[in-house]
């Protein structure tokens, strides 16, 4: 006699409908919950497709019945039987709630032990991450976290089906690479076969898509694993995936239509949600002047209000000597909430390093007639009052919050200011605007400022703008990039830029940073040669797959949508790594154990 395993099933757990009533089925899964009613047990089983309610009963088979008076949940189990109408009591809650199946034979493929938590009941979930993690196999059997994992497969499958209709090459880059300086600490990887000498983990694949267009490759894409040292967070691990893009004979327009066209598609095909087309677009200076932040979240109002002309005439000395000045409003619809103490709270906000390190935050309440309720009223006049609730589009009942100080410190106060009274006055929720507000942010300074001098603000490739390029000797901090970022609801979901591939505009570049002939060499001399041999203009972005799929599922962390991800520290719960080496290991690397600083 034949299993039901050799059998093989006919239909997954999420499949059945009424008009499948009468035929006969075979299901495979696990059991979901179960109820022993006496005459009848009824189990709900489950797979990663949904649920399916199946009734045992010694009526309609003995030994079945049996069989399930054993189950428990989570046994990875077989079912053949019919295909009933509920009737009456169909569950509107359940995809399959029109039908059940009466059990006619019951296979058992294993056991299960008693779980370390529930993962039957998702909503009611109340173990702790790192147990989860330890156990993360059982974790990912949550419903909740199987929804994840589909949209992002999908989202996976419809990048390649959808770059390669447009022409695209997927194209693989080495993980072990030679170490270049960029943006994030690289893991290092000891080679036995080279002593004393070391791979780093490719943070991306920046120099090889870039020598694939010098190959001639014309468009490259690539689902890529990309590997930090970084300090961790709910949006960030130390290995994650992107979606990495490159084109030759580039523009940013050349590059924002494929993107665009890909992003359009996934959010129809997977969420049933049609996007924009084009894209907005905003400058890294505009969006640095009304929101304070590079990645804006366009889904609620409070934008920044400069009053830095008032504030300066305005008799305050607090505003007097400040560099800038600037405000926000909060409209009296959301203002109730922010009582004396809780703009106390803010004010301590504002004030944090993290926040940007203001000095204070200054308030006032607009009351009826357009008096002011604010311990700034002992030094401004009515008719400064007035001026600046004109200029901040404040009315009776809304509050305006001000901050005084250096530009990049106003900047980012108001910028973390906006973003805490976004969450704790839930104004997302409250705005009504489209759930989805996704933005090109371009124009970025080609430079940062460090104490050592000029850094990258994103890769020493990336092209200034041509028109700009005499600055590169005068003033290269007033030089633009023509780089770009896709902003999300407030999330940094891609970035990339137009790269350099002329070698004296690149010497150039490295001149600005500092870079020696010597250095320049050591590090990029591979690519700089390639460059001697006709490269073509290009251009590329990498888009975060971890982070899109994420906010696709509306999930709060990377690990909801990473399968065996790492905790804050970096380690695997449920694997015990990272893990120690013993001496024999170490010696094949030329390596040794040192004993570790007391602080650590």
């Amino acid at each position: 006699m034949s299993t039901l395993l050799e059998h093989g099933r006919t239909h997954n757990c999420g499949s059945l409908r009424a008009a499948d009533v009468g035929a006969t089925v075979v299901l495979f899964g696990w059991v979901h919950r179960r109820r022993d009613l006496g005459a009848r047990i009824f189990v709900q089983l489950r797979d990663r497709f949904g649920i399916t309610q199946v009734v045992f009963g010694k009526d309609l088979d003995a030994d079945a019945y049996a069989a399930a008076e054993g189950l428990r949940g989570e046994f990875c189990v077989a079912v053949r039987g019919a295909v009933v109408a509920r009737g009456d009591n169909t569950n509107a809650a359940m995809a399959t709630g029109e039908i059940e199946v009466h059990a006619t034979a019951l296979q058992v493929f294993s056991p299960a032990d008693v779980l370390p938590f529930n993962v039957a009941d998702d909503d009611k979930l109340d173990a702790s991450e790192a147990l989860r993690l330890k156990h993360r196999y059982l974790d990912l059997r949550r419903p909740s976290l199987q929804k994840n994992f589909v949209v992002r497969s999908r989202l996976a499958t419809l990048t390649r089906v959808a770059l390669a209709e447009q022409g695209f090459l997927e194209l693989e880059t080495p993980y072990m690479v030679k170490y270049t300086p960029g943006g994030a600490r690289n893991f290092l990887v000891p080679s036995r076969l080279n002593p004393g000498m070391f791979y780093a983990l490719a943070e991306s694949p920046q120099i090889f898509k870039q020598l694939f267009m010098v190959a001639g490759m014309d468009k490259y894409f690539q689902i890529c694993r990309c590997f930090r040292d970084e300090d961790l967070r709910n949006d960030r691990q130390p290995e994650f995936t992107q979606i990495d893009v490159e084109i030759s004979f580039a523009t940013p327009e050349r590059v924002f239509a494929p993107i665009e066209g890909l992003i359009r598609r996934a959010w129809s095909e997977i969420l049933g949600v049609a996007l924009p087309d084009p894209f907005p677009r905003m400058t890294w200076a505009e969006a640095m002047s009304r929101f304070g932040s590079d990645k804006p979240d366009l889904r609620f109002g409070l934008e920044f209000v400069d009053i830095t002309d008032l504030a300066h005439r305005s008799g305050a000395k607090i505003f007097e000597s400040a560099p800038a000045v600037k405000a926000i409003c909060v409209p009296a619809a959301h203002a109730e909430p922010l009582s004396r103490g809780r703009i106390d709270k803010l004010t301590e906000l504002v004030k944090k390093r993290e926040s940007g390190g203001a000095k204070g935050l200054a308030w006032a309440k607009v009351q009826e007639g357009g008096a002011w309720s604010s311990p700034l009223t002992k030094f401004v006049t009515p008719e400064f009052q007035a001026e600046i609730s004109r200029r901040a589009g404040a009315e009776t009942g809304g509050v305006i919050l001000i901050v005084a100080d250096a530009l990049h410190t106003v900047h980012a106060a108001l910028n973390a200011l906006r973003l805490e009274l976004r969450d704790s006055l839930d104004l997302v929720k409250h705005s009504g605007s489209d759930p989805w507000r996704f933005l090109w942010v371009t124009d970025f300074p080609l430079f940062e400022k460090s104490e050592r001098g000029y850094v990258s603000a994103h890769h020493p490739f990336t092209s200034p703008r041509l028109d700009q390029l005499p600055l590169l000797d005068s003033d290269p901090s007033q030089v633009l990039a023509q780089a770009y970022d896709l902003v999300l609801n407030g999330n940094e979901v891609g970035g990339g830029s137009i790269r350099i591939h002329q070698s004296e505009v690149q010497a150039k570049v490295f001149q600005v940073l500092g870079l020696t002939e010597a250095q320049i060499q050591q590090k990029f001399g591979f690519l700089l040669d390639a460059f001697k041999y006709g490269p073509p203009p290009h251009g590329g972005i990498a888009l975060g797959l971890d982070r899109l799929s994420m906010l696709m599922c509306g999930a709060q962390s990377l690990r909801d949508v990473i399968a065996f991800p790492k905790t804050q520290k970096g380690t695997d719960l449920m694997t015990g790594c990272p893990s120690g080496a013993d001496d024999a290991q170490l010696a094949e690397l030329y390596i040794r154990h040192r004993d570790l600083p007391a602080d650590v």
